[in-house]
């Protein structure tokens, strides 16, 4: 079955590339246009130049700005609690010297 293509399933789906409508021979008169067109489909193409094809680019660039965002707040988080952890180690490393050295003037 060697079928054009179907409503449902066209060969292709860009309007100028499409077999143009023609009226049926069952139609009455006056029903459908006597020529017809794709301006309609031109048209309504023109508005989708540069403008809708950098939408998906401006999200793109918008997602992986506020991935980066968020990475960086958790190098900065990391960086503090490693800073903390550190600080309370020289602190108790700082105490067991103290401790040592009165125990030391102690004797």
């Amino acid at each position: 079955m060697n079928t054009a293509g179907t409503i449902d399933r066209p060969l292709t789906y860009d309007p100028q590339k499409q077999a143009p409508m023609k009226p049926s021979t069952h139609d009455t008169a006056g029903t459908a246009p006597e020529d017809f067109t794709t301006s309609g489909a031109k048209d309504s193409r023109q508005n989708r130049t540069r403008e809708m094809q950098l939408i998906p680019e401006a999200l793109a660039r918008a997602h992986m700005h506020d991935r980066l965002h968020e990475a960086e707040q958790e190098r900065r988080a990391l960086r503090l609690a490693t800073a903390r952890r550190m600080q309370r180690r020289a602190e108790r490393a700082s105490m067991r010297a103290r401790r040592a050295l009165a125990m030391a003037v102690m004797q």
